[in-house]
């Protein structure tokens, strides 16, 4: 089994790995339901749109969205680093300056997460401005033992879901899962229930890993598999612009049954744009 070992204490989350993983809430249990949505044209992202602009079905029935949110809303964001390999070196410093950059381009609202993740999960949870003590904990791993991912992941998950707060995952891996306690199945369930975006991370030479795939789909984030660890600062940035610049839809859904799976179908009425969604969320 994972042992997690935290800087600050994350209750909810250490019983989970110990007894029966406590499930995160969606948002829809409070009836209100968000879609976080990517609008794209030509791979830019498309401003201005209103809520007249966007049609979205519920299990195939058209609802009524309340409001598309345009102004900022702070962030929570999870960075879940696999150092189950050697990270001496040329990759602890990739790792560093990606960190680095993703900080300078938080606001003093938002909040950040760094989870690293071996055999073992390590994880420190602070401002933006308090960049030494995430720094501190990266200068302190050493790459061994197995690999965690799906641990790892809800982990990162179950820290960047708040009702307030947009919550962004982004998960750096070059290895399969090989000693989480958690399964992937389990793990991806969870993701259903919940509004955080997932964007994955890896090295084109790795092999793919499925579980990956179905997160970020399960989610509407991206997987992006890169040609070398250097362009590690510049992707972690792009992720985060992207994310700014997604929509908020919000809507109570109307003629549904209330449990159970919701198929969400999202679309805008603009011709040649391209819209990214989660495919649905779980509700009880």
């Amino acid at each position: 089994m994972s042992r997690i070992v935290a800087a600050i204490v994350f209750s909810a989350l250490t019983a989970g790995f110990h007894r029966e993983p406590q499930q995160p809430a969606f948002s829809a249990r409070t009836s209100l339901v968000r879609v976080d949505v990517s609008v794209t044209e030509r791979g830019r992202p498309v401003k201005g749109l209103r809520p007249a602009d966007f049609e979205i079905r519920d299990n195939g029935v058209l609802q009524q969205i309340e409001f598309v949110l345009t102004e900022r809303m702070a962030l929570s964001v999870a960075l879940v680093l696999d150092v189950s390999g050697s990270v001496a070196g040329d990759r602890l410093d990739h790792f560093r300056t990606a960190l680095d950059r993703v900080l300078e381009r938080l606001q003093s609202d938002d909040r950040v997460t760094l989870v690293t993740f071996s055999h073992e999960i390590l994880v420190v949870r602070a401002s933006p401005s308090d960049r030494e003590r995430l720094r501190a904990l990266l200068s302190g791993t050493k790459g061994a033992g197995g690999t965690s991912l799906f641990d790892a992941s809800y982990a990162g998950l179950a820290l960047a879901n708040r009702a307030d707060e947009r919550g962004l995952q982004v998960v750096f891996s070059d290895g399969l899962d090989t000693s989480s306690w958690l399964s992937s199945s389990r793990v991806l369930e969870i993701a259903k229930r919940i509004h955080v975006v997932t964007y994955a991370v890896s090295l084109a030479e790795t092999i793919e890993d499925r579980f990956l795939r179905d997160l970020v789909d399960l989610t509407g984030g991206a997987h992006l598999r890169l040609g070398s660890e250097k362009e590690l600062e510049s992707t972690f940035t792009a992720i985060l612009e992207a994310f700014r610049h997604r929509y908020v839809l919000s809507y109570e859904p109307k003629g549904v049954v209330a449990a159970g799976w919701h198929r969400i179908d999202v679309r805008v009425r603009r011709p040649g744009a391209s819209v990214k969604a989660r495919p649905g969320y779980l509700s009880q």
